[in-house]
């Protein structure tokens, strides 16, 4: 099959990010499909530019087998109106010069949230080229957006709501990566449509490495530094725990709130822990594997309710070491596996005393707890398993075309 993925998100692993799609396009590749994948290179947490246009409005390249669009948008910093003209850019050029590339006939395409204007260009060129279209949903717009406060009467939200009925109906196939998002997606689509695809991990890129006994005893966190992962909660237990010389604390990433919490560890005057600027995600493995902890907060939130499919969480488990999940998501692979432990969001007392914990136990417990997130990440969320998912979904559509 020819397959064309819509994702304004998507990157390629030397971006620092999310890397779902790159990751499917790589198997699907290997399994003798042709992939395309279309998307924004203006990084939608760094706030910056990836790519060089040099007067163009997009970029062609091959990346590692992938036919890759790149296309040039405005730049926007945080969620007001910049950021929907930035959205309607992508939507708008992607309708207008796609077309005249010189890609490969899709069998079928795929058209993915977050924003759903995306997912509207996919359906568009599915009509134009009359292949199915797969609406992947990884964010549900607009009620994410009523979660985090904006009035489901505003004219945005509104309309979102009008586009997003319109593109389920439309869908011949729904795919998400949030496992319980049937629950508000039935509401529109019957439950046939519906297929849940997590994200997942190439384990090839995150070798397992059995930690070894040294000190310090190193707590990190990777990833997006923002409002929604709460992260002001590590630099409080890092200045509880600053008399035991024995933990470091390390947080790796970017985000709008990362000055912030720079601004905490000076005024705390805290040594133990450090806030270190983002990595290309080949060095991710070895911040991992030289961790003892992995720590992962989610703000206590209804967003949650559907339950979320995190990149950064699966690469944890993957690294085979124990996480502290802080979180009431509906879901909970650190449970199912019995890697780590899982406390309320927010609960400074309750993390502090988990790393107490976690310090008092033997190493060769550590190990194991850890060994067991590693295999429940090969059994049910590796990119091979996942792939065998998406390809059997994306086969019986184009077969019933």
């Amino acid at each position: 099959m020819t397959i064309w993925i819509l994702n304004h998100h998507a990157l390629t692993p030397q971006m620092s990010g999310g890397t779902r799609h790159y990751d499917f396009a790589r198997e699907l590749i290997k399994r003798g499909h042709k992939v395309a994948i279309i998307s924004s290179s203006f990084h939608y947490s760094k706030y910056t530019e990836m790519k060089e246009y040099e007067g163009k409005e997009h970029i062609c390249e091959y990346v590692d087998g992938i036919e890759w669009v790149w296309i040039k948008t405005p730049p926007y910093r945080g969620n007001g109106v910049a950021r929907v003209k930035n959205m309607l850019s992508y939507t708008n050029k992607v309708l207008r010069i796609v077309p005249k590339l010189d890609l490969s006939k899709p069998d079928i395409i795929i058209g993915s949230s977050v924003h759903l204007f995306a997912a509207y260009a996919a359906y568009r060129l599915s009509q134009k080229y009359k292949t199915p279209f797969i609406m992947e949903v990884r964010d549900l717009w607009p009620q994410t957006l009523i979660d985090m406060g904006i009035s489901k009467r505003h004219p945005f939200i509104i309309v979102l709501g009008i586009l997003e009925r319109f593109l389920y109906r439309k869908a011949d196939k729904i795919i998400s990566n949030l496992p319980y998002a049937y629950e508000y997606i039935s509401a529109y689509a019957p439950a046939e449509k519906f297929e849940w695809i997590s994200n997942g991990v190439d384990l090839s890129n995150i070798p397992y490495k059995e930690k070894s006994k040294s000190s310090p005893f190193v707590v990190s966190y990777t990833g997006a530094i923002g409002v929604a992962n709460n992260l002001g909660i590590l630099v409080e237990a890092a200045d509880k725990l600053k008399e035991d010389k024995n933990i470091i604390f390390r947080i790796i990433g970017d985000g709008a709130e990362k000055q912030k919490l720079k601004e905490m560890v000076k005024i705390k005057g805290l040594t133990n822990i450090t806030i270190e600027d983002p990595v290309v995600k080949n060095q991710i493995p070895d911040i991992l594997a030289a961790s003892d902890i992995l720590y992962f907060n989610l703000k206590d939130s209804p967003v949650f309710r559907y339950g979320i499919s995190s990149n950064k969480l699966f690469d944890y488990m993957a690294a085979g070491r124990v996480i502290i999940f802080s979180t009431n998501a509906a879901n909970n692979p650190i449970k199912e596996a019995n890697g780590g432990f899982t406390i309320a969001p927010d609960d400074i007392d309750a993390l502090t005393d988990t790393m107490k914990q976690i310090l008092s136990m033997s190493h060769e417990d550590r190990v194991q707890m850890g060994k067991r997130n590693r295999e429940y990440c090969e059994k049910f969320y590796s990119i091979k398993v996942l792939t065998n998912k998406l390809e059997k979904v994306l086969h019986d559509e184009v077969s019933d075309a």
